[in-house]
């Protein structure tokens, strides 16, 4: 892309000033179209170092109401952002919805960098540019505008630049060391650049090559290109996307109908199994934190089925330093605004921590499903977003287990009942239980579907029957201890 680029011809100044003017009206009027239409903006200024970009940025964002737009500086990843996988730091600063980011370097700089230096292999390259482009293709999918623009100047013209700001004590501190690596290798840096541009060229989200020789004509390429990548994306915002067929193997998995729920278990078998696993769990949750594995426990079940009692029985086997458990209810304005995996994102452990989802990112496919709270392009559309999801966290080195804690009707009612008659347990039982009980054979409808599409060999479900609780909690200490045990057999 960069090798075979062709420069535009640059306009006169007098034709670029009038120009420059048309489209910072339009963009100014744009504002509140992308606020009525809630289209979240997010735009991606890469290139050379001192190609200019924080002058354009500067420029672009005067036109705007600063109410509505972030600027997100991508420096090197903290020590904090390492411990978590490659792309939270970037998911995490996606804008709401009718709002700009503007990101200042982004996953491009990172990646190369990484490549160019010998940090990153092939197949981890490889395996970086495939979870980018899922990225990119679930933001576009979801509503996003994403703008890429890539600020090109020649050799001669980036050392010029480097050499100009080293020379001004108030500016050589914006001079880095992989600047000056840059300038020394530029040929290197150009190949890196052009593999990894055409790599990641999505017709949803392709690369912009600016000509940044002059700082003035940078600034109307890339306004007049968000201006016209804006005007589409309100043209378009209303069309269905299109479902992509799952790419990754999945397992056969039985129907509730055919679980049995007639396992059981005595006070005196619950009580020692109970506390032989407990004490390997503690042994191994020291383990996962001194080689930095992070483990992922995600709950799904029935109203009534245990899911409390469950996941108490594990977090007292845990240090309490090195666990979180996230009670996932229906999302906060700040989070409906967003991509619905964002908040899961950000719930994500460090490695060699414990995160305990209660409710997860499956209620795209059972309650927002059956609820109305998204279309149904969107619920079909998530369960491969979901394997995409899970997949990046299997692929980052964590343990996924997930549970659907299971019970037939007749006991959902009988506990239903017990809850409503026993004070200290009222405030379990909400009308909305009730509810939801009313569309039983609906859910276990969306149940036996969700658990038929998103059962992978990496992140498999693990059903619990519940009618006996007892059984149900020591069966999901086992499957936890046997999950990460094969994990650290594999290390």
């Amino acid at each position: 892309m960069l090798k075979d680029w062709n420069r535009m011809e640059q306009p006169s100044d007098e034709e670029m000033e009038s120009r420059l003017k048309k489209a910072k009206e339009r963009l100014q009027q744009q504002q509140i179209l992308i606020m009525q239409k809630k289209l979240p903006v997010l735009v991606l200024l890469e290139g050379w170092g001192a190609a200019g970009k924080g002058s354009v940025l500067g420029k672009i964002i005067k036109n705007i109401d600063p109410r509505f737009f972030k600027v997100a500086v991508m420096d090197e990843p903290t020590k904090e952002e390492k411990r978590k996988p490659f792309l939270y730091r970037h998911f995490v600063k996606i804008p709401e919805a009718g709002k700009f980011v503007f990101m200042d370097s982004g996953w491009l700089s990172e990646v190369t960098k990484q490549k160019v230096l010998g940090e990153l292999s092939d197949e981890d390259y490889k395996k970086r540019i495939e979870s980018i482009k899922r990225f990119e293709r679930q933001l576009t999918d979801n509503g996003y505008l994403l703008l890429k623009f890539f600020l090109q100047i020649d050799e001669q013209e980036h050392a010029k630049r480097l050499e100009k700001l080293l020379s001004d004590d108030n500016t050589k501190w914006r001079v880095s060391k992989y600047d000056m690596w840059q300038s020394r290798h530029y040929n290197k840096s150009m190949d890196i650049y052009e593999q990894y541009l055409c790599d990641t060229n999505q017709s949803s989200s392709p690369w912009y090559i600016i000509d940044a020789g002059s700082k003035k004509w940078a600034h109307l390429q890339v306004l007049e290109m968000l201006v016209q990548g804006i005007d589409t994306a309100l043209m378009n915002s209303a069309l269905a996307v299109p479902l992509l067929q799952n790419a990754f193997p999945l397992k056969q998995i039985e129907k509730l109908s055919e679980v049995k729920l007639d396992k059981t278990m005595t006070d005196k078998e619950y009580d020692t199994a109970l506390d032989k696993y407990q004490k390997r769990l503690n042994e191994l949750h020291n383990e996962i934190y001194r080689k930095k594995i992070p483990v992922i426990i995600a709950y799904e079940g029935w109203d009534a089925a245990g899911k409390g009692g469950n996941i108490k029985r594990i977090t007292e086997a845990l240090d309490p330093r090195g666990y979180e458990v996230h009670p996932i209810a229906s999302p906060e304005p700040h989070e409906k605004a967003r991509h619905y995996l964002w908040r899961f994102w950000n719930r994500l452990p460090k490695t060699g921590h414990v995160a305990i989802f209660d409710r997860t990112w499956y209620g795209r496919v059972m309650v927002e499903r059956l609820e109305g709270f998204c279309s149904e392009n969107e619920w079909q559309r998530a369960y491969v977003e979901i394997n995409e999801f899970e997949k990046e966290l299997a692929d980052w080195g964590a343990v996924i287990v997930k549970f659907w804690v299971h019970i037939d009707k007749d006991t959902q009612l009988a506990r239903f009942k017990e809850r409503e008659n026993t004070p200290e347990k009222r405030w379990k039982i909400t009308d909305e239980d009730w509810r939801n009980r009313e569309k039983w054979d609906l859910y276990e409808e969306a149940v036996n579907e969700m658990l038929k599409k998103t059962n992978t060999a990496y992140a498999p479900w693990h059903i619990l029957e519940s009618n006996d609780k007892k059984y149900a909690r020591i069966k999901a200490l086992k499957t936890v201890i046997e999950a990460i045990e094969e994990k650290l057999d594999k290390h």
